[in-house]
C-alpha cells in the first residue's frame, strides 16, 4: 500500500477540482444526453456534429477521448457483409444495352435497379429501389428481410405504377446479373410494362461503382429498426 501523509491526503481533498475537469463534467454532460436523445447508436463523430451545431464548440478528438472514458459507443457495423448478387448460370441473361453510359435525356429511358443491406439493431434489412437516371430519383423502393424475387419485383411495380399515365416503350430497365433480376417473372413484367431488360458485365468494377452511385444514403441512423 502506498504511504501518503496526512497533510498530503487533506489537502488533495480540500484542493479544487481543475478548470479542465470541470469543462470535461459539463461536456460529458452533453455527450451523454446527445448520444441518449439518439438511441444510444452515435458515434463521436456525431455526437460531435450535433454538439457543433447546437452552438457547442468542442474538438473531435475531446468528444472521443471521453466517449472513450465514459464507455459510450455507437452502432458499429462490421462483420460478414452479405452477398446480394448472386447468378444464376441456367437464367437467360439480356445484354448490356448500357455499355457503361449512365446517362439519359428524358425521363423513363433508362432506369438502374440495385439492392442493398443495412444492418440494424434487429437485424439485416434489405433495401431494393429503381432509379430513374435522368432526374436521379428513386421512382420505385422495397424493404424486406430477405433477398427473394419478390422485394426487387415490389420495387418495380412501385415503379411502374407511379407511371401508370407515362408510356414506357422504349425504356430500358439496368441491373446487374443477380437471380432475382434475371427470373423469369422479374423478365416477364418488364416486357408486359414494355421496357427491355439490360443486365451489366461480369466482374466490371466501373459498372460497379456506376450502380452504387445511385445508391440512396442508408446509415447507421436512429429509428431504423
Amino acid at each position: 500500500m502506498l504511504q501518503v501523509a496526512p497533510s498530503t491526503y487533506y489537502a488533495a481533498k480540500k484542493r479544487l477540482p481543475s478548470a479542465r475537469s470541470l469543462r470535461d463534467a459539463e461536456l460529458l454532460a452533453e455527450i451523454e444526453r446527445v448520444w441518449k436523445e439518439n438511441y444510444e447508436v452515435y458515434g463521436a463523430r456525431k455526437v460531435w456534429r450535433v454538439l457543433n451545431r447546437e452552438g457547442i464548440t468542442v474538438a473531435r478528438c475531446t468528444v472521443e477521448r471521453l466517449m472513450r472514458a465514459a464507455g459510450l459507443t455507437g452502432a458499429l457495423r462490421g462483420g460478414a457483409r452479405p452477398r446480394t448478387t448472386r447468378a444464376d448460370p441456367a437464367a437467360a441473361r439480356p445484354a448490356d444495352l448500357v455499355d457503361r453510359q449512365f446517362t439519359a435525356d428524358r425521363p423513363n429511358a433508362l432506369w438502374v435497379a440495385d439492392f442493398t443491406y443495412v444492418p440494424t439493431w434487429a437485424g439485416m434489412v434489405y433495401v431494393a429501389f429503381v432509379v430513374d437516371v435522368c432526374s436521379r430519383k428513386i421512382v420505385g423502393w422495397r424493404l424486406d428481410t430477405t433477398m427473394r424475387t419478390d422485394l426487387p419485383l415490389d420495387a418495380l411495380e412501385m415503379a411502374i405504377w407511379g407511371r401508370k399515365d407515362e408510356p414506357l416503350n422504349g425504356l430500358v430497365h439496368h441491373s446487374d446479373r443477380g437471380s432475382q433480376y434475371t427470373s423469369i417473372r422479374y423478365t416477364d413484367r418488364l416486357v408486359e410494362a414494355g421496357a427491355t431488360p439490360s443486365v451489366g458485365s461480369v466482374g466490371d468494377s466501373y459498372e460497379v461503382s456506376q450502380r452504387r452511385e445511385f445508391h440512396p444514403p442508408l446509415l447507421s441512423e436512429p429509428g431504423v429498426t
